[in-house]
């Protein structure tokens, strides 16, 4: 897997596993849905992708784009 597929796989469950948590528990989980979508739309605008450096130091690899986040 590279770290785009990852930043990609790891984004969805955290805002399927949060859209669920606030439907079951508590409405304030979609804070965390709200918090994804503003980091991913930050990497989108600026390049900088936190999560897909802390994949990449946990082995993922580059893929041959280059990008440094796969959104």
């Amino acid at each position: 897997m590279t770290v785009e597929r990852g930043v990609r796989v790891l984004a969805g469950s955290f805002i399927l596993i949060s859209l669920g948590l606030g439907y079951f528990y508590s409405p304030y989980w979609y804070l965390m849905t709200t918090f994804v979508g503003l980091n991913l739309l930050q990497s989108g605008i600026t390049g900088w992708c936190l999560a897909a450096i802390i994949l990449q130091k946990l082995g993922l690899r580059q893929s041959n784009s280059g990008a440094s986040c796969g959104i």
